[in-house]
């Protein structure tokens, strides 16, 4: 993946400069959400926050939240955080599709799910604003429908609950493709 400290705005770039500084080890956050959106895709939606759905190594997460989490003094420095998000659903072959961002730091490690795996993680909540970031991914990136929905099927439908509910969000979204 290109080099996206360039493309962060100075905001963001300054958050994780400090965040990395003030890590006592190297740890990997593997991160979701809008912040994945706008630092790798461009989509101009503010964030305020990093979701981030595991930390590796585990036991890493207390220092994750006591430096970059909400009650944080680099929060309330930077007015951004780190969240970690306590309920989603994503593919389950998902990370062997992660993917580094690069972003210059020594520390900190963030790895993003690729662009069909990012659809999937928003279509179990499905509200406007998941609607309206996929309809934007998918304009920018042109991504195929039957990739979408083979993951779908074989990495998520078989174990989600309400699965009717799924499938007709599926159908939905089919609708954003090639459009």
């Amino acid at each position: 993946m290109e080099n996206n400290a360039k493309r962060l705005p100075r905001f963001w770039a300054d958050f994780l400069r400090d965040m990395d500084s003030n890590l006592s080890r190297t740890v990997s956050l593997r991160c979701v959400g809008g912040f994945v959106l706008t630092a790798v895709y461009g989509l101009p939606r503010p964030t305020g926050d990093i979701d981030y759905i595991e930390v590796i190594p585990r036991d890493a997460f207390d220092e994750i939240e006591k430096v970059g989490g909400p009650a944080s003094a680099l929060a309330a420095k930077h007015h951004l955080r780190f969240q970690r998000v306590g309920v989603a659903d994503y593919p389950d072959g998902y990370v062997s599709r992660l993917e580094e961002l690069q972003l210059d730091l020594h520390n900190l490690k963030l790895w993003v799910l690729d662009p069909y795996d990012l659809l999937l993680s928003k279509l179990s909540r499905n509200s406007p604003k998941d609607r309206e970031d996929a309809k934007y991914l998918l304009r920018k990136l042109n991504l195929e429908f039957a990739t979408f929905n083979d993951r779908w099927q074989k990495e998520m439908a078989p174990w989600i609950a309400n699965r009717e509910r799924h499938e007709t969000t599926v159908q939905l979204w089919k609708e954003y493709f090639g459009k």
